[in-house]
């Protein structure tokens, strides 16, 4: 899984509506009917006939349109050609029609016919258990002098809910479930409205006709009627969500307007506006939908009323002369140029498929936003010149807490000399990185690095706790000055605390602390708070580092020691990679024979080829060349750094001179195993399986410093001594998993063995996924999801159905529509320790870089930085605790016979006690095998089942 670019992570264009990994279009598909064909191993239909006459192209195109649905998970293209004016021919594109008896969609039904069928299902199954359970809840009602005929409240429903025992927890599910219903058309008001509210005076019937059962059916299956119930709360927020919109601005509650706002977090074309504005956008944004392609949203010239954000579905935009000059999709925005400019419409807005959803702002309550925005904004200047400018917490009031008040105004931009001066001038001496209210500390030691270099921090530092104050009376100025250098104390001391060993080895951040101590020991009011701080240090705190590792508590010496000598990161290090830490680099030469050197971590390239040139010999100038397994060749720079740790899976570095380059070939390794290893997987249980999966990635997952996520989307090479190695070693794990789990299927050649093997492979997610090992749960969910194995029906035909059940639910959590909410709410629910989907979190950051500027009018856009830290911060939720999740390995004897006899017949039998050796085990996954050629494993795939 590439992250970068257009890939998992993708730009900021493709953020918004791509989820991060290609094996994510597996899970969209299976909830609609028809589309684009995304590729080998999809559903093929027969192709659309073409129709006859003069305007065939032009019909076709409209045909087209009219059926097509991009899912969000992949990309399409339609190559067209000709002039702008005529409808040109199309080239190239597959697709899948929709049946023919597709029902048109109501205002309402924001939902698939798939899914409708599966609402509809889900509807029924429910109503007959009500009738079972609770015969007399559906009567007739009497309200305001009218009779409603066979109805229940909406209160009695939600009642209903919560006490039947159907896994429903809170009255917000509830009616999530009950909007779905109403959406779908299985529950309808007696007044026919779209809204459902959980209240006495409104009632709701069932579709009776449709959804009475027949006189032999019954509840059949517990276990189904569970399963639909998942399967409408899955749905619920969006539903809510929808409704919310739906709703005249002025009505919506407090807790929709919350709601509305946290989508517009996610919402690529307002991800530069600050938090203060998208509340404000929050409370005036209108729902508009259109059914069908081909509709004209405007024309070029027409007067502009409106700015629209493009929620769902896609448009294009089409000028005079030119034709279609642009397409955009879910996230990206339009007409906001002629609301700005008071002008005509500059182009024409053409929907591009059908049931397209915005959110709409009217020019009224844009331009008063505008002018909210200004009026509640400060800049600040010096010698003519902004310096910082501010904006008033409009959440701030006296009802907050003090923390809350202390700070009125949030930083939005300045120089970098600036903001650390409006820091030190409003912190509290208390003040902590992870304050959830005041967090302007935690934002700029998190990422000043990205707009600051630490030296100038040290010295601007260093000169703010010298300087004195020019004005008032001698005391005021010792007051003032006292003050200002406990808060200076108090940064730095929280500075140490998230950075620890990073600091090592850098001079002026060691000359800084060395400059402090002095000062502060001459000052016996300050002496003694930096001991209190250094003594707080020596306690053992889990996270201080930002990586899950306990900082290096310095000794008690005669002068304050602000880091741990090199003996002491020793003894507390984790498996954590600094860059000046040495490891072996493994260098090959083009006849396979391998060159290992020690150097350190961000060691450059031509530090790699010094070390190794007495043993290159002297024949011709050498370089260094990157080679994956297809035999891609990439020539790396010689100022390049730390690209041995930053390889991809199954990539190899070659030192070659310029005549061996041509007859380059990848190492035999490359390339992957040729025979699987199910008879190793024979003796290893699900269970156990994900929990070595889960201590190992534990280990891993906590050795990524927090700051690592802003170098790597950044670009490590525009900092001075930093690494990236840690978040990398993530990623190549996370792609050598999902890779691993395709190859072990593809080379298993006896379908009751591959079906077996794909049982425990499943089996194994929902470990992972118990054990809130996300990371690696998306990993082997898109492992199974690999076209190469999604197309082995005879294989999948095996399985149990009660397994292919448990995969449908596991395969839920993939979904990567509305910004993977179906995700991002599950992960909301859990309490740490917990490893979290990566992939998804470099997206995020992708999508805040890409986003926003980081200079605007030659100040720091401080609200990037804001953003970036609340993301970063997820790390630290997700490990505040020191212990792997749920790792029951602890409690484990570590060492277990093997016995050959004890071999279970099922490899998923859990009654069955693995009998490989946990260290055995956990040397099997340190190492594992995998093909990563996605043309090689369809080739097996192929020989499987032709």
């Amino acid at each position: 899984m590439k992250v970068r670019g257009t890939g998992a992570a993708g730009a900021a264009g493709e953020a918004a509506r791509r989820g991060p990994g290609a094996p994510l279009a597996r899970g969209r598909q299976s909830a609609r009917r028809g589309g684009l064909e995304p590729g080998a191993g999809a559903a093929r239909s027969p192709p659309l006939p073409p129709p006859a006459g003069p305007g065939a192209d032009g019909n076709r195109l409209s045909v087209l349109l009219k059926k097509m649905h991009l899912f969000r998970s992949s990309s399409y293209e339609i190559r067209l050609e000709g002039e702008g004016g005529s409808l040109p021919p199309i080239q190239g594109i597959r697709w899948t029609p929709l049946l023919d008896t597709e029902s048109t969609l109501d205002y309402g039904h924001s939902l698939t016919q798939a899914s409708s069928e599966k609402i509809w299902r889900a509807g029924k199954l429910l109503f007959i258990h009500l009738t079972s359970t609770r015969p007399g809840l559906i009567r007739d009602h009497k309200h305001h002098l009218r009779h409603h005929r066979q109805c229940c409240s909406g209160k009695e429903l939600v009642d209903w809910l919560l006490s039947a025992g159907l896994a429903v927890q809170t009255r917000s599910q509830a009616v999530g479930i009950c909007q779905v219903l109403v959406d779908g058309g299985v529950l309808t008001h007696v007044k026919q409205e779209w809204h459902f509210q959980d209240k006495d005076t409104q009632f709701y019937r069932f579709a009776e006709l449709e959804l009475s059962p027949e006189p032999s059916a019954g509840l059949r299956d517990a276990e189904e009627l569970l399963e639909a119930l998942a399967f409408l709360a899955q749905l619920g927020p969006d539903a809510l969500l929808t409704m919310a919109l739906r709703k005249p601005p002025a009505q919506r509650t407090e807790d929709e307007l919350e709601l509305i706002f946290e989508e517009l977090l996610h919402i690529k074309a307002v991800a530069h506006l600050s938090n203060s504005v998208k509340r404000e956008l929050a409370s005036v944004l209108m729902f508009e939908s259109h059914q069908r392609a081909g509709t004209v949203l405007f024309s070029q010239g027409d007067k502009g009323t409106s700015w629209y954000i493009i929620w769902k579905g896609s448009v294009n935009v089409v000028t005079h002369g030119k034709g279609l000059v642009a397409t955009l999709h879910e996230g990206d925005d339009f007409g906001q140029l002629a609301l700005v400019n008071d002008a005509p419409r500059a182009a024409t807005i053409i929907l591009r498929e059908d049931n397209c959803h915005f959110l709409r702002v009217d020019k009224q309550d844009f331009n008063r936003i505008l002018k909210d925005v200004e009026a509640n904004t400060m800049r600040l200047k010096e010698h003519g010149k902004v310096v910082l400018v501010l904006q008033k917490n409009l959440q701030g009031g006296s009802n907050q807490p003090a923390a809350a008040r202390s700070s009125r105004y949030s930083v939005m931009a300045g120089t970098p000399e600036k903001i650390l001066e409006h820091l030190l001038e409003f912190m509290r001496l208390d003040a902590t990185l992870y304050d959830p209210v005041d967090t302007l500390l935690g934002d700029f030691l998190l990422t000043y690095t990205v707009f600051m270099p630490t030296s100038q921090l040290c010295r601007a530092l260093l000169h703010h706790f010298r300087a004195e104050p020019l004005e008032g009376s001698e005391q005021e100025k010792a007051t003032y000055s006292l003050h200002k250098r406990r808060k200076i104390l108090r940064l730095v001391s929280q500075w140490v605390l998230l950075y620890g060993r990073l600091l090592q080895g850098d001079r002026s951040t060691t000359a800084l602390l060395q400059n402090l101590a002095d000062l502060a020991s001459r000052d016996p009011r300050l002496g003694g708070l930096v001991q209190e701080q250094a003594q707080d240090r020596r306690r053992p705190r889990a996270l201080e580092n930002g990586d899950g590792s306990v900082s290096p508590q310095p000794k008690a010496r005669s002068s304050v020691n602000w880091l741990a000598s090199q003996e002491e990161a020793i003894l507390n290090s984790s498996c954590a990679l600094r860059a000046q830490d040495k490891v072996p680099y493994e260098i090959y030469r083009p006849d396979h024979s391998c060159l290992i050197t020690v150097l350190p971590v961000n060691a450059s390239v031509r530090d790699v080829l010094r070390s190794l040139a007495p043993r290159l010999g002297r024949d011709g100038e050498h370089i260094l060349v990157k080679v994956n397994s297809a035999g891609d060749k990439v020539g790396l720079q010689l100022d390049a750094v730390g690209v041995f740790t930053a390889l991809g899976l199954n990539e190899r570095l070659f030192a070659v001179s310029l005549e061996e380059l041509g007859g380059l070939t990848p190492h035999p390794e490359q390339l992957g195993p040729h025979i699987g290893s199910s008879e190793t997987l024979d003796l290893i249980s699900s269970k156990d399986l994900a929990s070595h999966l889960t201590d190992y990635d534990w280990n891993l997952f906590k050795s990524i410093h927090q700051v690592e996520m802003i170098h790597y989307i950044v670009g490590p090479q525009k900092f001075h001594d930093v690494t990236t190695a840690n978040l990398e070693r993530v990623m190549r794990r996370f792609n050598e998993l999902q890779y691993w789990v395709a190859t072990e299927l593809c080379l298993c050649p006896e379908v009751g063995r591959r079906a077996q093997l794909l049982r425990k492979f499943i089996k194994l997610a929902a470990h992972l996924k118990e054990q809130k090992n996300l990371n690696s749960f998306f990993a082997v969910m898109f492992g199974v999801s690999n076209t190469a194995v999604s197309r082995l029906a005879k294989t999948w035909e095996r399985l149990p159905h009660k397994i292919r059940k448990l995969h449908s639910v596991l395969e839920r959590m993939l979904d990567p529509s509305w910004n993977h909410r179906v995700y991002r709410l599950a992960v909301a629910k859990l309490s740490p320790p917990i490893i979290p989907f990566v992939p998804l979190l470099l997206k995020d950051m992708t999508f805040i870089h890409e986003g926003n500027r980081t200079l605007a009018e030659n100040l720091i856009n401080f609200e990037k930085m804001h953003m970036m830290a609340k993301t970063v911060r997820v790390l630290q939720r997700c490990r505040g605790h020191a212990h792997a999740p749920l790792s029951p390995l602890r409690n484990r004897s570590p060492h277990r016979p093997e016995d050959p006899k004890a071999v279970r017949i099922s490899t998923c039998s859990e009654q069955s006690l693995s009998v490989r050796s946990p260290v055995s085990t956990w040397a099997y996954l340190q190492h594992l095998k995998a093909i990563d050629s996605q043309k090689e494993l369809l080739r097996l795939s192929h020989d499987l089942e032709s």
